[in-house]
C-alpha cells in the first residue's frame, strides 16, 4: 500500500482527532485500521492523551517517530473528552476534522464516507449514527440502551438541527464550522458533538451515516456516573449559560439542598427549645459542611480537592464563609424578632450569605486547582 504523506504536492486533507485515556494497547491497531481505511486521502492523526498512567503518550511517541502522520498532544493536570477534542482540532491545519474514539469501538471504515460527505457533498457535518437503519449499539445491555436513548431524546430538544444520534462521538466536520462555534463551546464533559451543534451560530447541514458500535477489546469503559453528571452539566450550560454561569447555577442547586438541611436542623433546634441564635448557628455549620463536600464533588469537580487538600479546603471554606455566616445569623435574628416566623428568618439569612459564599469559595477555596 502506498502511504501518502503531507507535502507541497499533496496537501493535508483530513485530521483524525483521537482523544484517549489509558488506551496504550489500542493505539497501534487503531492507526493501522485508519491507514487502511483512508487509502488515497492525505491524513494525520492527533492523539490527545490526558496523561494516562498506562503509558499511552509514550506509546504514541514511539509510533510518531516512524510515522510522521501520527502526532501526540499530552495534557497535564486537566481531563475531559470535549476539551481534548477541541485542543486536537486547534493543533491541526486540516480543512476537515474527524473525531473517533481510541478504544476501537467506532467503525473506522466509515471514516472515508464521513470525510467525503463533508469535503465533496456540501455538508457541514457528517455523523456516524447508531440509531438509523443499518446502525446498531451492538451488545449494549438494556439499561445502557435505555439511558442512551433517553439522553438522546433530551439533547435533541436543545439542538438547532435534526439528528438521530446527537450523543455520537464519531463524526467529521469542516474547520470553518468549528471556528464559528468555538467562542460558544462549553468544553464540558464527553459530548462534544452536541456542544458543537448547539453552539453553532447557524443551522448546519448534516449527513448521518449508520454504523454498528463494537465491543471494547482492551482497557476498561469510561462510561460511568461521571459521564451522566457531565452530560447534565452540559445541558444546564446550553439552557441557561447565556444568563448565568453554569457553575453558579450548580452552586445554587447545592445550596438549595443545603437549605433543606439548614431548615431541618433549625426546626429541630427550635422544637428542642434551643435559643434561636444558637439553633441558627448550628444549622449554618451543618449546612455549610454538607455544601462543601457536594460542591467539591459537583460544582468544582474539575478542580476537586483530595487528601490533605480536602481538609485544608474545608477549613478555608469555613473561613471565607464566616462573613456570610455572620450576615446569615444576624439578618435571620432580626427577621425572627420582627416577624417571629422561624422559617422566614432562616430563608432571609440564607439569601444574604449565598452570593458571598459563592464568590469567596470560587476565589479562595478552589483557587489552587483553577
Amino acid at each position: 500500500m502506498t502511504r501518502l504523506f503531507p507535502s507541497p504536492a499533496s496537501p493535508l486533507e483530513l485530521a483524525v482527532i483521537i482523544p484517549v485515556l489509558n488506551e496504550a494497547d489500542n493505539l497501534a491497531p487503531l492507526i493501522e485500521r485508519i491507514d487502511a481505511a483512508l487509502d488515497g486521502i492525505v491524513w494525520e492523526a492527533l492523539i490527545v492523551d490526558d496523561n494516562s498512567p498506562d503509558g499511552t503518550a509514550s506509546r504514541a511517541r514511539l509510533m510518531a517517530r516512524s510515522d510522521p502522520r501520527v502526532r501526540i498532544v499530552q495534557r497535564i493536570g486537566r481531563r475531559g473528552l470535549s476539551s481534548a477534542v477541541i485542543e486536537g482540532m486547534l493543533a491541526s491545519a486540516a480543512p476537515v476534522l474527524a473525531v473517533i474514539d481510541g478504544d476501537l469501538q467506532h467503525d473506522e471504515t466509515l471514516l472515508p464516507k464521513l470525510y467525503w460527505a463533508v469535503a465533496e457533498q456540501g455538508n457541514d457535518l457528517a455523523v456516524g449514527t447508531r440509531y438509523q437503519e443499518g446502525g446498531s449499539t451492538g451488545d449494549w445491555d438494556a439499561s445502557r440502551e435505555r439511558m442512551s436513548r433517553f439522553a438522546t431524546a433530551l439533547s435533541r430538544r436543545l439542538l438547532k438541527a435534526e439528528m438521530s444520534d446527537p450523543m455520537s462521538g464519531f463524526f467529521a466536520v469542516r474547520r470553518d464550522v468549528v471556528e464559528a462555534a468555538m467562542p460558544h463551546l462549553s468544553s464540558i464533559g464527553f459530548k462534544i458533538l452536541m456542544d458543537l451543534v448547539a453552539s453553532s451560530p447557524t443551522r448546519l447541514k448534516i449527513a448521518e451515516l449508520p454504523y454498528t458500535f463494537r465491543n471494547r477489546l482492551h482497557g476498561t469503559s469510561k462510561f460511568d456516573a461521571r459521564v451522566a453528571q457531565e452530560f447534565a452539566i452540559l445541558l444546564l450550560e446550553k439552557m441557561f449559560g447565556r444568563f448565568l454561569p453554569v457553575r453558579f447555577l450548580m452552586f445554587a442547586m447545592v445550596g438549595s439542598l443545603g437549605l433543606v438541611v439548614h431548615l431541618a436542623v433549625l426546626g429541630g433546634g427550635i422544637a428542642a427549645t434551643l435559643p434561636f441564635q444558637f439553633a441558627q448557628s448550628l444549622a449554618v455549620a451543618v449546612a455549610m459542611t454538607g455544601n462543601f463536600f457536594l460542591n467539591n464533588s459537583l460544582t468544582f469537580r474539575d478542580m476537586r480537592l483530595r487528601g490533605a487538600s480536602l481538609w485544608r479546603g474545608l477549613a478555608s471554606f469555613y473561613a471565607v464563609g464566616l462573613v456570610g455566616a455572620i450576615g446569615n445569623v444576624g439578618v435571620g435574628a432580626v427577621v425572627y424578632r420582627l416577624e417571629g416566623i422561624w422559617w422566614l428568618a432562616g430563608l432571609a439569612g440564607v439569601a444574604v450569605g449565598v452570593v458571598w459564599n459563592y464568590a469567596a469559595s470560587s476565589v479562595v477555596t478552589w483557587r489552587v486547582k483553577r
